[in-house]
């Protein structure tokens, strides 16, 4: 591996691990296009598979930071990370059967989307502390099973981590903060990553050399991450509006290069 390959690869890392740290999610969906064009990797599913070890990984990191500020909701996180691992297994395997240039530019189609979805203003009425008990069950229950599902199922196919359809999905199924949301999708993020990449991995689409180095450079971002978040908690907002720049911007370059909007 070249020196230019290797800080390419630790540099991609730095930054999955610092957006999963800042706000939740937004690294894994930069994963594979940065595995494809920055750091080189010659096969969607062998980025996508990649990602996902990568993406897993870089999410435990972060959470522990935010489990240590006791932003993380457990008992809605296990039920909603369950269901997406059902749907996450039956995805990935659907995933690896498509070819990988549509592959490319369903994703690009999904990052423009969750872009848009993410400009739009949250008309919901936090509740404060939101616990999943006997009393709460038969309100959140029906709601978490399928948004867990639906995420797990997208998260497999595109191997990615879901981080930006964990956190709108928890605040809708459940009501609780932002700030919750986003300490809680990491352990979702963290079990669908894990699901994603034994089923890629077992198809041999896993690249461990190039996960294990942007592991490395996550570690970093995500520490850099969590606390730029915390100075920054009051201008939550402005940066989910920058991200969602990026995020359209990146699919619109993704559905591009794929091909399938090119003549052939």
């Amino acid at each position: 591996m070249t020196p230019t390959l290797l800080l390419a690869t630790l540099a991609s890392g730095a930054l999955v691990g610092a957006v999963l740290g800042l706000i939740g999610g937004g690294g894994s969906i930069l994963a594979v296009p940065l595995l494809i064009h920055v750091v080189g990797l010659g096969s969607a599913h062998a980025a996508i598979g990649t990602a996902a070890v990568a993406v897993a990984a870089n999410a435990l990191v972060g959470l522990a930071g935010h489990a240590r500020g006791g932003t993380v909701k457990w008992r809605c996180a296990s039920l909603f990370a369950a269901m997406g691992m059902i749907g996450a297994a039956a995805g990935a395997e659907v995933g690896k059967a498509v070819d990988s240039r549509w592959l490319l530019l369903l994703f690009g189609l999904l990052m423009v989307g969750i872009g848009l979805a993410m400009l739009r203003p949250r008309r919901t009425v936090e509740v404060a502390d939101v616990r999943l008990t006997r009393a709460t069950a038969a309100v959140l229950v029906p709601r978490l099973v399928p948004a867990g599902l639906g995420v797990g199922l997208a998260s497999g196919f595109f191997g990615i981590g879901g981080g930006f359809l964990i956190v709108p999905a928890l605040i809708a199924a459940t009501a609780m903060p932002l700030s919750c949301a986003v300490g809680t999708s990491l352990v979702v993020v963290s079990a669908l990553g894990m699901t994603t990449a034994a089923s890629y991995a077992l198809s041999g689409f896993v690249d461990w050399r190039i996960a294990a180095l942007m592991l490395a450079g996550g570690a970093i971002g995500a520490a850099v991450g969590i606390a730029t978040g915390k100075r920054m908690a009051a201008r939550k907002g402005l940066l989910e509006r920058l991200f969602a720049a990026v995020v359209i911007a990146v699919g619109g370059y993704v559905m591009f290069t794929s091909g399938g909007l090119v003549p052939a």
